[in-house]
């Protein structure tokens, strides 16, 4: 297997992992196995203009295609919007160059998105829809849009018979001058 397909299989399972019933993503393979494109659904609040209006209005779903191209992770992710939306950064493509590294995971473009399309994160100063931009710079008392933390929190593990595997840990400071910052002194009764 290429270097390409191990990247595009690790990302699956991760995408996977992470997202496997999370409240306000949905994550959807489209093509190549391992999937290299994805239909990303939001469901937080951002910004699109009404149709009728003209203005900005708020929306509570958003998707996102993401493409992993040929050159992809050397290069970003293609990402291209399918629904409309009224950000600085989002035209029909999606600006992650602020948040793209080669050794970034896709899990976390995909909660930088998010976050972005909330306003929690967003850079008026790189356009790609400049009228959004102007925007954007009058109207930040409107922001975050929404305030969803998109990371899943760590699962509780428990181990064994909790009623017979209790037990209580105490630290106290150590009664001895400790020879290197490195040393630890913790005693458990």
């Amino acid at each position: 297997m290429s270097a390409r397909l191990r990247r595009l299989a690790s990302d699956y399972d991760n995408l996977k992992l992470e997202f496997a019933r999370h409240p306000h993503i949905d994550i959807e393979p489209i093509s190549g196995d391992p999937p290299d494109k994805y239909l990303v659904t939001y469901k937080v609040k951002g910004f699109k203009l009404d149709e009728r209006t003209g203005k900005p209005v708020l929306a509570n779903r958003h998707q996102v295609e993401v493409y992993l191209h040929a050159a992809y992770p050397r290069e970003k992710p293609r990402c291209q919007m399918k629904t409309p939306i009224f950000h600085p950064n989002f035209r029909f493509q999606v600006c992650i160059g602020d948040y793209w590294g080669a050794g970034e995971r896709l899990t976390d473009i995909i909660i930088q998105i998010g976050d972005m399309i909330q306003y929690k994160n967003y850079n008026p100063k790189s356009p790609l829809n400049i009228e959004a931009s102007h925007w954007a710079r009058e109207n930040t008392h409107l922001f975050p849009a929404d305030n969803v933390d998109l990371w899943q929190p760590e699962p509780e593990i428990l181990m064994g018979n909790r009623a017979q595997d209790d037990f209580a840990i105490t630290l106290k400071p150590a009664k001895r001058k400790l020879e290197k910052p490195d040393d630890v002194d913790i005693k458990l009764w």
